[in-house]
């Protein structure tokens, strides 16, 4: 079995942090967001990676390299025309699948534990196409199946006005080459695209054999700024507590399972507060760091106060505001300006901002 990971798109609702990143490479704790899509491959036992990009783009393949890090094989697949749809990705790649089953994976989605069972699944029944499925609050933001009562899925609806059933259809999804029958016959939807939900539809119509799993843990499409800082919170949960090459003062306070990786320096009357993240080389003085907070690499944070945050590599932080639910850029600087508002500020900070509070 082979994998397709998506990385291509604009992630347009997560500006201004992809004005200069792919949001794929967005760190979740401490890690690119794709990178926890290939380490889902590699533990299923998948060795050949095709990762769908934007033509031209080169940053992916500067960051996940040939896949041998991760112990796969990994092919870069230009999508040619641009964004058009996921089942246009599918039909893209079909000189890199050929005939094998694939998993298709959106690389901006995280889930708790492993695909392993989706696969087996899909071979126990062999099936034609495994939607992973996820009960949610606002299934109208999805594709959405209708299922019968007999358990069956019947059919797909991209984004309806009124959903069927309370499920999303996930960026989880194992196919045979059966799929490359549908994504062939499809028409593009009103806003322009090849919609996979019409290629479901299409296998559902033909007679394949379509069936389900439901996420009973732990699912997150990271689209939104708030889906982020969630995603950071659900991987931070797992983390073990480690001080190994780091150098943390006598008077430095830590409480919960924190990781503080090897040349970062926690020092002053510094507090943290677990579960945190703190990157390599990172420099933390006297700041209060709360918890479900990931510190980037190099990060340098002095009498700041921080929680339920994403800080990026490089970033500078001496303010004594409070800063909550927030994404703080690359390189970005956030210092002392007035002292005229409350404190909880929330941030969505790009890539080499200057931030005065």
């Amino acid at each position: 079995m082979k994998a397709l990971i998506a990385a291509g798109g604009h992630g347009t609702r997560l500006r201004p942090i992809t004005f200069t990143l792919n949001k794929h490479l967005i760190p979740i704790a401490n890690k690119p967001m794709i990178f926890h899509a290939l380490d889902k491959m590699a533990e299923a036992g998948i060795k050949e990676v095709g990762i769908n990009v934007n033509p031209g783009d080169t940053s992916i393949s500067k960051a996940c390299g040939n896949g041998e890090d991760f112990g796969l094989n990994i092919t870069y697949i230009e999508q040619s025309g641009g964004p058009l749809g996921l089942a246009h990705i599918i039909k893209n790649a079909e000189s890199f699948i050929g005939d094998e089953d694939f998993i298709f994976y959106l690389g901006d989605n995280i889930i708790l534990g492993s695909i392993k069972p989706f696969i087996k699944k899909f071979k126990d029944e062999k099936a034609d196409c495994l939607l992973a499925l996820s009960r949610v609050e606002d299934p109208e933001r999805f594709g959405v199946p209708d299922i019968d009562e007999k358990g069956n899925i019947i059919g797909v609806e991209e984004k309806p006005k009124r959903p069927k059933s309370p499920y999303a259809v996930t960026g989880i999804y194992i196919y045979n080459k059966s799929i490359f029958d549908a994504v062939k016959k499809l028409k593009p939807s009103a806003r322009g695209e090849l919609e996979i939900s019409d290629a479901h539809q299409y296998l559902i119509d033909h007679g394949y054999k379509v069936t389900f799993v439901e996420i009973t843990g732990w699912w997150k499409d990271t689209g939104k700024p708030d889906d982020l800082i969630q995603g950071n919170q659900l991987l931070l949960n797992d983390i073990t507590s480690t001080q190994e090459g780091a150098i943390v003062d006598e008077h430095v306070q830590i409480q919960g399972k924190v990781s503080i990786a090897k040349g970062a320096k926690i020092l002053g009357r510094s507090y943290i507060r677990g579960p945190v993240m703190i990157g390599p080389c990172a420099v933390i003085r006297d700041s209060y760091i709360g918890p479900f907070t990931s510190v980037g690499g190099r990060v340098e944070i002095s009498g700041g106060e921080i929680e339920n945050s994403i800080v990026f590599d490089d970033a500078d932080i001496s303010c004594k505001r409070k800063i909550v639910d927030s994404l703080l850029g690359k390189n970005c600087t956030i210092t002392d300006a007035h002292a005229t508002l409350p404190s909880g500020n929330r941030l969505i900070v790009g890539e080499n901002s200057i931030v005065e509070l």
